[in-house]
């Protein structure tokens, strides 16, 4: 059951309603959006609402049988609020939504709250994009705790891995573009695979404070996992950290950390069923 004021209670039993559609985003970097389908601002507990074209949340289906909750965001690209490069490099990946209804001729009354949660899948199109609002049910569908596995599970440099990731990053510049997504780094000399499945982070150009995977590395040429939302330039600077396959052999050689080792690589697999006298 919601709660609302008994003032707004009395408006939704009126025959013309002015009711608009508010939404709050949190991006994990800590900064906030705030709109409305209103056509002008709305102003509500000191935060003001700005109004965005094509802003259109799908109808909202819940059940209590623990079903994900439906809810899908449409709204118009705008550089003004969220752009396009925005949503390419990630910046509102995981963000913190909160989806509310207000009484825009008097937002003093309070707000209906409709749903809160964390932005999904995100879908560009020409002008327009729709992103997936994923509620606490989603989080119980995700796995809680550990298994057995024969390669690593702690996330490199975590505080179950103890790696030392200052030991094993370089900081670089592009020398020359080679691609898209790919570039050469003449002052990084690490041996060929020793960046491939590791994270770059840019420290100047035009994608300053981004950050993406590397996909392969090898005698200084960089292939990156995703091409970035802006051009890179010879010049810009990077720190690429050397990436981690999950296997025995490179957590002991590589990062000197075996005693750390979160894998069973000796724990027999369901592979060893097959295996019996005779069997060629």
């Amino acid at each position: 059951m919601k709660t609302i004021s008994q003032e707004l209670r009395q408006h939704l039993q009126e025959e013309v309603l002015t009711l608009a559609w508010c939404c709050v985003l949190t991006r994990t970097d800590g900064v906030h959006r705030a709109f409305t389908s209103h056509d002008r601002p709305v102003v509500m507990d000191g935060q003001r609402f700005v109004p965005t074209s094509g802003f259109i949340p799908t109808d909202i289906s819940s059940s209590n049988a623990f079903n994900v909750d439906n809810l899908d965001i449409t709204a118009i690209l705008s550089h003004n609020s969220i752009s396009e490069q925005d949503i390419l490099a990630g910046r509102y990946d995981h963000a913190r939504v909160e989806i509310f209804r207000v009484n825009w001729a008097a937002p003093d009354m309070g707000r209906i709250d409709m749903r809160s949660g964390w932005l999904g899948e995100i879908s560009l199109a020409d002008t327009d994009f729709t992103v997936e609002i994923r509620g606490l049910m989603q989080r119980l569908q995700q796995t809680v705790g550990q298994q057995y596995s024969p390669e690593c599970r702690a996330i490199l440099g975590s505080a179950t891995c103890h790696a030392d990731l200052l030991k094993h990053s370089r900081v670089g510049r592009v020398s020359a573009v080679t691609g898209t997504a790919a570039f050469a780094a003449d002052d990084i000399t690490e041996p060929d695979g020793w960046f491939d499945y590791g994270l770059l982070w840019w420290i100047s150009g035009r994608n300053a404070g981004l950050k993406v995977e590397i996909k392969t590395y090898s005698s200084g040429a960089f292939a990156l996992c995703e091409v970035m939302p802006n051009p890179i330039e010879a010049g810009d600077r990077f720190k690429a950290q050397a990436g981690c396959d999950k296997r025995t052999v490179t957590c002991r050689d590589k990062f000197d950390n075996f005693r750390n080792f979160r894998g069973e690589p000796m724990v027999p697999g369901s592979d060893s069923l097959y295996y019996y006298p005779g069997l060629k």
